[in-house]
């Protein structure tokens, strides 16, 4: 794991020097847009609606709308805000851990002590587990105010960051309003259909079957051949075309990936049906109007 973060966790006269780290990661198999009848992959542009141009990043501004006005906020109007640079994660008090309501918890992250001995770093630990407290702390992260809790997860310090008061919707149902029988009888058989069911949990025994089934089917796609050649899904234009950023970039990448290819095959592909490397090269079988998929077929 990368360090994101490195600070200091304070309260009262007590400094503990931490590192902090991302404590989860997403699983899920990354995939992209290409176009159905001939896998060409599909490009989203920064399109002005007034003038019809493609704008480069750098040209971009930010704006809120209220509905009827729009503000635009310039990088000279963000950048002069009060930007919290601090690297302390100060504690504002501790809590009963019962009180912390899990619809407030957010992104975890583990805290490493970053100090020649980490004393400090055990004493909190071991303060928090017998007082059964949970610290209630404010820091600041990629230039926002975080409120969150720290707690203890076995031998490491949790920060879990949480929704702000105003960012949790109030539950009101008005079905929830309207008076409810609850027989004893039922209430009875109800909690022994979940004493059937009582187990302790072991998150191990559950798997995401629709990401491994995602992955079963995309090997088996690959082993059977039945795939196009990465550098066919990207269309050959001129950078200047887009003025684009994200433009500029894809080139630059189906650039290499063509050079990687040609080191690989030791230079027995010929330059035939290309042009100089400096301007776009198109393939006999774009110039046709063949799909890649028709082309391999041929091959």
């Amino acid at each position: 794991m990368r360090a994101i973060w490195k600070g200091a966790l304070t309260f009262g006269l007590v400094n503990v020097p931490v590192k902090v780290y991302s404590a989860t990661e997403d699983h899920d198999v990354s995939l992209h847009q290409v176009h159905n009848t001939d896998g060409g992959r599909i490009r989203y542009q920064r399109k002005c609606e007034i003038c019809g141009e493609i704008v480069a990043f750098q040209d971009i501004d930010k704006a809120y709308d209220d509905g009827e006005r729009t503000v635009v906020l310039t990088s000279d109007d963000l950048a002069s805000l009060p930007a919290e640079r601090s690297r302390e994660i100060d504690v504002v008090e501790f809590v009963p851990s019962e009180q912390i309501d899990l619809l407030t918890l957010d992104k975890a992250y583990y805290l490493e002590p970053d100090s020649t001995s980490p004393k400090a770093y055990v004493l909190l630990r071991k303060t928090l587990e017998q007082t059964d407290r949970t610290a209630i702390v404010r820091f600041s992260l990629r230039q926002k105010t975080r409120l969150a809790a720290l707690r203890v997860r076995g031998d490491v310090l949790v920060l879990q960051t949480l929704l702000w008061a105003d960012e949790v919707r109030e539950a009101a149902f008005p079905a929830l309003d309207e008076p409810v029988r609850i027989s004893a009888k039922e209430l009875e058989l109800s909690a022994s259909l979940v004493e059937s069911f009582a187990s302790d949990f072991d998150p191990e025994e559950f798997t995401d079957e629709y990401q491994q089934e995602l992955r079963t089917l995309i090997d088996a796609k690959l082993e059977k051949g039945d795939a196009l050649d990465t550098t066919e899904t990207f269309g050959e234009h001129e950078a200047e075309e887009t003025g684009g950023e994200v433009i500029d970039l894809m080139a630059a990448l189906r650039a290499s990936v063509e050079k990687s290819r040609a080191a690989r095959e030791g230079g027995s592909k010929t330059t035939s049906g290309r042009k100089d490397a400096g301007a776009p090269a198109k393939s006999s079988s774009k110039a046709s109007g063949k799909k890649p998929a028709a082309k391999k077929k041929a091959s």
